[in-house]
C-alpha cells in the first residue's frame, strides 16, 4: 500500500507538472477510475460506469439487492457531490476535485464513444 501511494504522488506530480505529460487525460482518468486509492470503480459500477448489482440477501421473506447506480450521464456537480459522500456502500476515496473531474472526463469520453 505504502508502494502504491508513493508511486501515486509521483504519478500526480508528474501528471502535475506539465501539460506534456506522458499520459493523456483520458488515460489518467482511466487510472483512478480502474484504481483510486486501492479500490477500483470499476468493481461496483461496471467497466464503463453502467452500475452493477453487488449484492443479494434475504429480509424479511424478501430476497433485497444492493446495487451501485449508474454514473453515465450525470451533470458534474451531482457526480462530485456523490463521490465525496459518506452515506450508503460509497467508500470514501479522498479524491481530490482534479481526480474527480479527470474520472468524470473520463466517463463521458466513453459515453461518446458508445
Amino acid at each position: 500500500m505504502i508502494r502504491f501511494m508513493i508511486a501515486m504522488s509521483i504519478f500526480v506530480m508528474l501528471h502535475a507538472a506539465s501539460d506534456d505529460s506522458f499520459l493523456t487525460d483520458s488515460e489518467y482518468g482511466k487510472y483512478l477510475y480502474e484504481n483510486p486509492r486501492g479500490i477500483s470503480c470499476k468493481s461496483c459500477h461496471g467497466p464503463h460506469g453502467e452500475g452493477m448489482l453487488l449484492a443479494t440477501y434475504p429480509s424479511n421473506d424478501k430476497t433485497r439487492e444492493v446495487s451501485a447506480p449508474s454514473i453515465i450521464g450525470m451533470d458534474i456537480e451531482s457526480f462530485r457531490k456523490g463521490t465525496l459522500s459518506t452515506k450508503g456502500v460509497m467508500p470514501k476515496y479522498y479524491l481530490t476535485t482534479d481526480e474527480i473531474d479527470a474520472i468524470y472526463r473520463y466517463l463521458e469520453g466513453i459515453k461518446t464513444q458508445n
